[in-house]
């Protein structure tokens, strides 16, 4: 276990963030950070989307650490400055989904080493919520969990959504499995669309703090997923949808203005989960953790004081 570098300067975190190479057990080294280590109420683990990485949750690292959590999360395999998975370092690839529980068993086995203590609690979001529910399935040691844009389900283009397995299942067969899905391009979304018509966030100043990220580190940039990506996405995207909810207390942010991820999924998937509950944020795009300063406030308080309700359960 080596120390890693953490941008603190571009995060805007806490002071005293660290960072830390871990290396799975199918030898992927991967990264992982975070700032508060030892805080008083216990520690969040953060499960980031696809294209994300450590420093872009900075921000939400001290408003959780202002009402008394740690953080801690990870750049997953394939993305941030996580070993990428083929040549070329642009395309978002994973040869299965879950290889992504090999991050998270190597997240926990080192958490309490790294001085990020117990209670622990789960905050997923987008392809994070889809790596976060088969780890609750699989006994993620939480005391409860938040999922925001969970992607439980995928908005695809028109010409592309009627005919999506087909398409995979066709172009794996004849060794596409690394190029691009269809309609998505190689370069980082942020750095190629402006802030109007950008389907992240409603608040101009956070999608200039992740343009700024990418801007200083331009190796934290993704583009488009590969088509083997995808395929391996919406098998995992059934399996959640046809699970039994895990018993494990929840609750889920769903902006009213989501296009990325698929809303009636989401909807669908809390209506059957006993202990959980889903909170639908009006005027909030995918990102509902990095909206206007309202929204995230409201947000962060209401996460922790769910946590706080969840310590001693």
């Amino acid at each position: 276990m080596k120390t890693a570098e953490l941008h603190n300067d571009l995060a805007e975190g806490p002071e005293g963030g660290h960072a830390w190479w871990l290396t799975t057990s199918d030898s992927v080294r991967i990264r992982v950070g975070g700032w508060g280590a030892g805080a008083p109420k216990g520690t969040i683990l953060l499960f980031p989307g696809r294209t994300e990485y450590i420093e872009k949750y900075g921000r939400n690292a001290q408003d959780f650490l202002d009402n008394g959590y740690a953080t801690l999360a990870v750049d997953w395999r394939g993305q941030g400055l996580a070993d990428r998975l083929v040549d070329d370092r642009q395309a978002g690839h994973v040869c299965s989904f879950p290889d992504y529980q090999n991050d998270v068993q190597a997240l926990i086995a080192h958490a309490e080493e790294l001085g990020f203590k117990a209670p622990y609690f789960l905050v997923g979001h987008s392809m994070g919520g889809c790596i976060g529910f088969r780890a609750l399935i699989e006994g993620l040691p939480v005391k409860a969990a938040i999922f925001t844009g969970p992607m439980w389900g995928i908005n695809m283009p028109p010409i592309l959504s009627p005919f999506a397995r087909t398409i995979t299942t066709v172009s794996l067969a004849v060794g596409l499995k690394h190029s691009y899905v269809p309609t998505s391009k190689s370069e980082n979304y942020v750095d190629v669309q402006e802030f109007e018509g950008n389907q992240l966030t409603t608040d101009p100043e956070m999608y200039a703090y992740m343009q700024r990220q990418v801007a200083g580190v331009p190796s934290f940039g993704l583009g488009g997923p590969t088509i083997k990506w995808l395929h391996r996405a919406m098998e995992e995207i059934q399996f959640i949808m046809s699970s039994d909810a895990p018993d494990v207390p929840t609750k889920c942010y769903l902006g009213l203005e989501e296009k990325i991820v698929n809303s009636e999924n989401i909807r669908s998937r809390m209506s059957n989960w006993p202990k959980g509950e889903l909170i639908e944020v009006p005027s909030a795009e995918h990102e509902v953790l990095m909206e206007t300063p309202e929204i995230r406030a409201q947000v962060a308080n209401e996460i922790c004081d769910f946590f706080e309700s969840h310590t001693a359960a």
